[in-house]
């Protein structure tokens, strides 16, 4: 099954005051591998850059002032899309971002009924837990050294392999049925006269004490005092 994992980078937290998508990073995943094929695109929100915003991902205007408006993307971006289920933390702010942008620009939204939360799915596994990704990072051992700012391809990169792990983690694709089938055919194609079949012959061990043990034995107890196997009449 294909699926696409992203994240976007905004100018704040509400498009319905105006905030607008400055960068997308999508990650396409089939059955649960990601095949090496991405979208990224930056884009230029026609607005200014509020300073709490580009301390969280470092995107300045200057840099963005070159890049195209959402419009002009939005078909490549939603071919790359295609019909697969979207995958997001937190998805319901980047659907609503991304939503908000495609109907900005004439383009129907996407379907609710594609979104994956992997909030959601963390929330279930771990609960009581931090649910931010830098947290699950951290729960799941992956590597997130290399992120000092936010940024939605580095984001999405690291959200496919958080997936993964709230999935099912790296048992996923590994074949064991076809390796047990390799296994069965290559017994069956084995030599039995190869097979070592004559056992070597071991004498049986001696487990009864000896004369001299069990003297020894009748020494150290008769050295008890009290004992209350002799003060009940039983005998060792």
């Amino acid at each position: 099954m294909r699926e696409i994992i992203f994240d976007t980078e905004t100018t704040g937290f509400d498009p319905a005051n105006g905030d607008r998508m400055v960068e997308i990073g999508c990650i396409e995943m089939v059955s649960r591998v990601m095949t090496g094929k991405h979208y990224h695109a930056y884009f230029n929100p026609q607005r200014p850059m509020p300073a709490a915003a580009e301390q969280v991902h470092g995107l300045s205007d200057r840099f963005l002032s070159d890049k195209s408006a959402f419009g002009e993307k939005a078909d490549e971006l939603l071919a790359f899309l295609g019909d697969s289920p979207l995958v997001a933390h937190n998805a319901s702010f980047d659907f609503g971002f991304l939503n908000h942008e495609l109907q900005h620009c004439g383009r129907p939204p996407v379907s609710m009924d594609r979104m994956v939360d992997t909030v959601a799915l963390a929330r279930v596994k771990n609960p009581g837990a931090k649910l931010s990704l830098d947290a699950l990072c951290t729960r799941y051992g992956i590597d997130r050294s290399h992120r000092v700012k936010h940024g939605a391809l580095l984001d999405a990169e690291l959200l496919a392999q958080l997936y993964i792990e709230l999935t099912g983690g790296r048992q996923i694709g590994l074949g064991l049925a076809d390796d047990n089938n390799k296994a069965d055919k290559m017994m069956g194609q084995m030599d039995v006269n190869s097979v070592q079949t004559t056992k070597t012959f071991r004498p049986a061990r001696a487990h009864s004490a000896s004369s001299e043990e069990l003297a020894r034995h009748a020494e150290f107890v008769a050295k008890i005092k009290d004992a209350l196997w002799l003060q009940s009449g039983s005998a060792l």
